[in-house]
């Protein structure tokens, strides 16, 4: 058992398993954003499936990463967080070199799904071995630096996946994944020797009782179902955006690095936004963020105006970019405003929801709106792509010059969930008030 009583001038510390979980988490992670960044291009510029199916297949992949960690986090438990760790990252290592070795329709399948169980371990590990490893003295300073772990992680991925298909080639950054994951596994072997398990372990059953509670608690439901809407929208920076702009602007777009201004976004704001709305109540914080979100669309489709406007290029002093991606950074930061007033609020007011006791096991479960938001949010992308911004290599020679010249309606689609969302839980909030007016919440 790992001891973390520490007092006086050493409650900063955290014992080697809080720092080597850190330091594979930044390794998963780059691993992780590398490779969903390029999802989409990799299944139809490689593997050679058509826009629908891309988006089908990297839907249910992201979908299952939300909902298997409950389950999987259960087994853990049972088997021991170093064994699964080890798990963890080896079916990680051979799922990335899968898809590099073998881009073949009939093996990327069996691979994600590799990937799937091998990712949903990863995300009930390492949340509880920070949890673990950490007192109550620690814990607020040791989840903080696990977040910062986690958005620097996801940043050099996205960041390094760039040159990497540029120079390399798409597949080739599923290489670099299996590299990120293979480092963990050793770093893993080596330094990660405790064991942190406790006796208040979690079985199946408990889990499926916690999923029925939360899927028939109605005002829990309900909220879930609206913001999805917000997380269908957010999904399209890795569904639609990156073969948007490269089939817009050109091959050598780069839409790893505009992707990550939403973390850049969150990460400069989060601290701030929660503390100017911490007075206020949950749902209206939530409200607030729900109501950008069509804004965020909107502006992701400007970039054609901007261009009639502006011509091929918005020169900004130091540098110039093509007004396709001015846009779409413009509505990728409103977009990050939005999830600091979302996101933080909404666990919390999910927490709240939950019997006393059972906060851990209905938080489990606060992330149902991804699992929906992935399969939905990636399934609309690809019908919405083929008929407005279709892959090159389906189109005649003749067709390519106008091609694209409607691709923008995609985003007013996706401003239009964004708004229907945000009038819904403007709805919600008004029901709630009028229902339980004496609770702050």
């Amino acid at each position: 058992m790992i001891k973390t009583e520490v007092t006086g001038h050493k409650s900063w510390k955290f014992p080697r398993e809080f720092w080597t979980a850190n330091t594979v988490e930044l390794f998963e992670r780059s691993a992780h954003y590398a490779l969903f960044i390029s999802i989409t291009l990799y299944l139809t510029n490689v593997v050679g499936y058509d826009d629908i199916w891309a988006a089908w297949i990297s839907g249910i992949y992201s979908a299952g990463l939300y909902f298997l960690p409950p389950f999987t986090g259960a087994f853990a438990d049972k088997i021991g967080f170093r064994k699964s760790i080890i798990l963890a990252f080896a079916l990680l290592s051979i799922g990335y070199f899968a898809l590099g070795a073998f881009p073949y329709k009939l093996a990327v399948i069996p691979a994600f799904l590799i990937l799937m169980f091998g990712g949903s371990f990863i995300k009930s590990i390492i949340s509880g071995t920070v949890a673990k490893t950490t007192t109550e003295e620690t814990r607020a300073k040791g989840f903080s630096i696990f977040y910062g772990i986690v958005n620097v992680g996801a940043f050099l991925g996205k960041t390094i996946a760039y040159p990497i298909r540029i120079e390399l080639g798409v597949e080739t950054i599923n290489f670099f994944a299996a590299a990120m994951t293979l480092i963990a596994l050793v770093t893993v072997f080596i330094f990660y020797k405790g064991s942190i398990n406790e006796n208040t372990k979690k079985t199946f059953s408990d889990i499926w009782k916690g999923f029925a509670k939360v899927v028939t608690n109605l005002r829990l439901i309900f909220l879930i179902l609206i913001v999805t809407g917000f997380w269908i929208i957010q999904h399209q920076l890795y569904a639609t955006m990156p073969k948007f702009v490269i089939r817009t602007v050109g091959t050598f777009a780069s839409p790893e690095w505009i992707s990550n201004v939403n973390p850049f976004v969150v990460m400069l704001t989060v601290v701030w936004i929660t503390n100017i709305m911490k007075k206020r109540k949950a749902v209206t914080s939530i409200n607030i963020g729900m109501f950008m979100m069509p804004i965020s669309a909107l502006l992701m489709a400007s970039g054609a105006l901007l261009g009639k406007m502006t011509g091929t290029a918005v020169d900004f002093g130091f540098f110039s970019a093509h007004p396709i991606t001015v846009m779409l950074i413009a509505g990728i930061i409103v977009q990050g405003l939005a999830e600091c007033f979302i996101s933080p609020r909404y666990l919390e007011y999910f927490s709240l929801q939950a019997p006393k006791g059972e906060e851990g096991l209905y938080l489990g479960f606060s992330h149902l709106h991804s699992f929906l938001s992935s399969i939905i949010g990636f399934g609309i992308s690809g019908y919405l792509l083929t008929a407005y911004c279709p892959d090159p290599a389906t189109l005649r020679p003749e067709q390519l010059a106008t091609a694209y010249d409607h691709s923008y309606v995609i985003w007013f689609y996706f401003a239009g969930i964004g708004l229907v969302s945000a009038l819904l839980m403007l709805l919600y909030n008004f029901i709630l008030k009028k229902k339980s007016s004496h609770q702050n919440i």
